[in-house]
């Protein structure tokens, strides 16, 4: 496995999966956390891949137009994985 840099370009929060923090809601909104999918793009040898993964809710996440490290595989660059 070989390691490169991506690029976050899509931060998107999954509203339709609510996770309720408190026992006792006032709105609906109340104590509402949600997860996140981000979209990461990483270049192998001057072709441009993507590379989505999934964030719980509650744990916290890189935002748009961070750098994170790639790791992928040298025969298939789109197998990747996020670190």
């Amino acid at each position: 496995m070989k390691e490169t840099t991506g690029k976050v370009i899509s931060v998107s929060r999954q509203w339709w999966f609510k996770v309720n923090t408190k026992p006792i809601r006032l709105s609906g909104f109340d104590g509402a956390i949600y997860p996140y999918i981000i979209k990461v793009a990483y270049s192998v040898d001057g072709k441009e891949y993507f590379k989505r993964k999934w964030y719980s809710a509650g744990i916290n996440h890189p935002e748009e137009g961070d750098l994170i490290k790639v790791s992928y595989d040298e025969n298939k660059p789109n197998k990747a994985k996020i670190l």
